[in-house]
């Protein structure tokens, strides 16, 4: 759904640098030299961030009321 703010394997702080992550990848960064510019050098995280899917938009539009 959304990103978790902490990394499931380490526990640091990784919400925070997703919003950072997308706007460089928009740019034409790579996807590794992104991570590795916002200080994600464990895999843990880095897998974290490369096996992510936004399905927010998605389940928002089954929502009941």
């Amino acid at each position: 759904m959304i990103i978790p703010i902490r990394c499931f394997g380490c526990g640091t702080p990784v919400g925070h640098l997703y919003e950072d992550y997308l706007e460089r990848l928009k740019n034409g960064q790579e996807k590794g030299k992104a991570m590795t510019e916002l200080g994600l050098n464990r895999y843990c995280c880095r897998a974290l961030f490369l096996g992510h899917v936004d399905l927010i938009d998605t389940v928002a539009q089954f929502k009941k009321f």
